[in-house]
């Protein structure tokens, strides 16, 4: 499986075989998990999901490093990928976190589809 290398590509592929609202439920179950207060409503446009997930992971490095360390573990993001980001730019490592977020997610929803 070849994951998508920016955030529009990995949108365009979810809307096209139609998992976009899967993506979103996949996003609001882990996050519940992790007992973090994010619900994405179903219908939420690309661009705000991008804009509150960023900020979302932001307040969480700033403010609750425990549950974003939490959140990781849950979605299973890779932690050799998360120590391969430049940590020195906070709002640009929130920004890169929250696309391999996006991308562990997508992968999740892909396979889960594809083997249902």
């Amino acid at each position: 499986m070849q994951l998508p290398s920016t955030f529009d590509d990995l949108v365009i592929e979810a809307n096209q075989l139609n998992l976009y609202k899967n993506l979103i439920f996949q996003l609001n179950k882990d996050f519940k998990l992790a007992n973090i207060d994010l619900d994405f409503h179903e219908e939420v446009l690309p661009t705000s999901l991008k804009l509150i997930l960023h900020e979302t992971i932001f307040n969480l490095i700033q403010e609750k490093f425990t549950d974003y360390l939490n959140l990781l573990y849950i979605i299973d993001v890779s932690e050799k990928q998360i120590k391969a980001l430049d940590g020195n730019d906070t709002l640009k490592l929130s920004e890169d976190v929250s696309f391999l977020i996006l991308k562990r997610e997508w992968q999740k929803v892909y396979l889960k589809n594809k083997y249902k």
